[in-house]
């Protein structure tokens, strides 16, 4: 594997995520020689922290994940790492990072390369953009930005978000990160559609009739009170993670495998993204707020959120396109907190079709994402000893031995960072479609809050409310999964 030389500034170095995520990932991609001798680390944030104190916390980051490691390589691998206490809305400490950034670019002969990545605040994305641009933070080579979600709260912010990145990157260096796109079997579902005929031959309308997409939280917002309340299941799940499935789902085959054809497909896909009007939402839309359990306060309840709110923790409801194989074909998605459990998963189900058998059932394609990596076909086969059909699973899942060996999705997405692959990231117009999408629905809910309809309450440990169930374009369609 090739080495990588870089210097990476990292705002936000001291959350929880750099400390869970981004330095285990790193350290792997240490072991196996990506980054090596000539990367350096510069973490960022408020606290007045020391070199010293920094590398320990990063060191403590990898000893939490990792077992049985070589100290000596924990030590190399942490002495790469340098602290810059930094207030992001201060100029004149940019002009302090810049300073350390030319230091270490030097000493490491990282050839002028940067990659910056903004693991903080979202409010503080385009403050932090600005200022790069304004104190020429970019480095001689190349010079790539990592931005976690959510990528602006609406169309508008997300549009001007945008336009402030765009004055210090160009498009081809921006990295919308999503770590879905970096889980195993979310990045099986390309190769499954398009190498088995048996899938392939039947990836239309004229099989398939609708998807399913889950995604449920066992757990409800904790101590992210504050931050839901402002945000909500539909910006906080479906405009990335579930629409990034939807499109790798929807999306035709691209002519290859390349980061530009792949992006194309998706792009021709999502221009005939069908927009929802206020009757779609009012029909094939439902939206809740989990009650109080035995052990947790109901949503209404929780720490920083308003009790008047109309936020919703939960949020199922149908994606349609016009172009693809899929085309008109109902994409349904749920998702949720405090729901019957953690599960995410696809289910593709097929048509009934005229048999001899009248009580066939339809054949189901599964595929499982968390918490166990699953792909399986529910088909019908006969009763032992007697007449009547049964259902049955053809099922592949990943042994123990697999798992062990699949990279976190993390890991997987900054490589691809560090190698310039921009397949698993979200291209702006890719992104503008998605929020179009969401800004709709919002804007119905809108008015139907005004018209005194709130979110309906569900009580916790079910997928939801009553009202999901309903959703559907025919009384004969169902939740797959329950």
């Amino acid at each position: 594997m090739k080495n990588i030389p870089v210097v990476m500034i990292l705002f936000g170095g001291s959350g929880d995520l750099a400390h869970r995520k981004l330095y285990p990932a790193l350290f792997n991609l240490y072991q196996k020689g990506l980054i090596r001798s000539n990367f350096a680390v510069i973490g960022t944030a408020r606290r007045p922290w020391s070199h010293e104190y920094f590398r320990q916390q990063v060191s403590d980051a990898v000893h939490e994940t990792h077992r049985g490691v070589n100290e000596d390589d924990i030590q190399d691998f942490v002495s790469h790492f340098y602290y810059q206490s930094h207030d992001v809305t201060d100029v004149d400490h940019y002009i302090a990072l810049k300073k350390v950034a030319n230091d270490l670019d030097e000493e490491y002969k990282a050839q002028g390369n940067r990659i910056f990545y903004m693991a903080m605040a979202p409010r503080f994305f385009g403050t932090i953009a600005t200022h790069i641009n304004d104190q020429s933070l970019t480095g001689s080579g190349f010079n790539r930005l990592v931005i976690e979600k959510p990528f602006g709260h609406d169309l508008q912010s997300a549009a001007e978000l945008n336009r402030q990145i765009r004055e210090s990157f160009d498009e081809d260096s921006v990295y919308r990160i999503d770590h879905y796109l970096g889980k195993e079997m979310v990045q099986n579902i390309m190769p499954l559609r398009m190498t088995n005929p048996i899938i392939k031959n039947i990836w239309n309308g004229d099989y398939i009739q609708n998807v399913q997409v889950t995604l449920a939280e066992s757990l409800g917002v904790g101590t992210r009170g504050g931050y839901y309340d402002g945000s909500g299941a539909l910006r906080d799940m479906v405009q990335n993670h579930i629409f990034q499935i939807i499109t790798l789902l929807a999306m035709p085959e691209p002519t290859d495998l390349t980061s530009d054809a792949v992006h194309k497909a998706k792009q021709e896909l999502l221009d005939s993204l069908i927009i929802p009007t206020a009757a779609d939402v009012k029909k094939n839309f439902a939206r809740g707020q989990y009650l109080a359990g035995e052990d947790h306060p109901g949503y209404l309840e929780e720490d920083q959120v308003d009790p008047d709110s109309h936020t919703e923790t939960f949020v199922s409801g149908k994606v349609e396109f016009k172009q693809g194989p899929l085309a008109s074909v109902p994409i349904y998605f749920r998702t949720g907190k405090n729901l019957k459990e953690k599960n995410s998963r696809i289910d593709i189900v097929l048509k009934h079709m005229n048999n001899l058998y009248g009580n066939a059932h339809s054949n189901n394609i599964s595929i499982v994402i968390d918490p166990v990596s699953e792909i399986y076909f529910t088909i019908n086969g006969k009763k032992i000893m007697t007449d009547g059909l049964r259902r049955e699973n053809l099922d592949y899942r990943f042994s123990e031995q697999e798992m062990a060996k699949v990279p976190d999705g993390y890991e997987r997405l900054l490589h691809d960072v560090f190698v310039a692959d921009r397949t698993n990231f979200t291209h702006w117009a890719e992104l503008k479609q998605y929020w179009k999408f969401v800004d709709a629905v919002e804007d119905a809910w809108d008015k139907q809050n005004k018209d005194g309809y709130a979110p309906e309450q569900y009580q916790p440990g079910k997928f939801g409310p009553a009202s999901s169930d309903k959703i559907f374009d025919s009384e004969t369609e169902h939740w797959i999964y329950n």
